[in-house]
């Protein structure tokens, strides 16, 4: 339940519209509902300013919807998007047959219900850079996860290190940024370099892309972890979701949480 809800609800029961054991029942699952295989979190819009973010990867298409159909239910009062990441084309199709009012977002490998007309919460502007082409999911990822919390972002696409002078080239739009996040995979070192060009927040993304010795993402994970430059924090490997979350909390306005819908 979402806080414009539960204040809806306080208002109308001193106003005398609606009965004190009506409200207790509304409240009942406002902690979170038992769904069997889930417990879905009503609480979290309440602590976090936004509600839970269901992970795809290892759920059934099934579980996924009815999860969505949910977390939906519960915020009936403010239409906040629901988002879900790590859902593939076979997974995205079978749900969207269930929730048909959902929106697949293939390059970032999502589901949005409840998408609605952008409002601009931020201090700024969050600049998503991306390595290479082979690292675009994970930059949609973070892109598609900031703007839901209510900021303007902007894409930089395939400027590794391989070819510098494409970067470069980008230097006044990095400037401009009020934080960037940086996704590369191979060695990793993309974050180390736009850090030490501008004094702006980095947020380090290693994804799984490279060749036998990248391990995974393990060597890029770890050449950003030991960057050389201040300002770098790190997430994990492809974990293009927490970046955008992390980054959307440090565009927050002053005078409030940016994620606070």
């Amino acid at each position: 339940m979402d806080p414009a809800a539960v204040r809806a609800l306080l208002d109308a029961v001193a106003r005398g519209e609606r009965a004190v054991d009506e409200a207790l029942a509304d409240l009942r699952d406002l902690p979170f509902r038992d769904l069997g295989f889930a417990h879905v979190d009503h609480h979290r819009h309440l602590r976090k300013g936004y509600p839970e973010v269901v992970l795809g990867q290892g759920k059934s298409a099934e579980q996924i919807a009815a999860i969505l159909i949910e977390l939906r239910r519960a915020q009936v009062m403010e239409r906040v998007p629901i988002l879900a990441t790590r859902v593939d084309d076979a997974k995205a199709e079978a749900v969207l047959r269930e929730v048909p009012e959902a929106r697949h977002h293939r390059e970032a490998r999502a589901i949005v219900v409840g998408e609605r007309t952008f409002e601009d919460r931020g201090r700024g502007t969050i600049v998503v850079v991306g390595a290479g082409t082979s690292d675009l999911w994970v930059v949609e990822e973070a892109a598609l996860t900031a703007t839901l919390l209510g900021n303007r972002v902007e894409r930089v696409h395939d400027v590794g290190v391989a070819g510098i002078h494409r970067l470069l080239a980008r230097r006044a739009q990095l400037e401009a940024a009020t934080v960037i996040v940086v996704v590369a995979g191979m060695e990793g070192a993309l974050p180390s370099v736009v850090a030490g060009l501008v004094r702006k927040p980095v947020i380090a993304v290693p994804t799984s892309v490279g060749y036998g010795a990248s391990f995974g993402g393990l060597a890029a994970l770890l050449g950003m972890l030991n960057s050389c430059a201040s300002g770098v924090t790190v997430v994990n490997i492809d974990n293009g979701f927490g970046a955008g979350y992390a980054a959307a909390l440090v565009n927050a306005r002053d005078d409030g949480d940016a994620t606070d819908r």
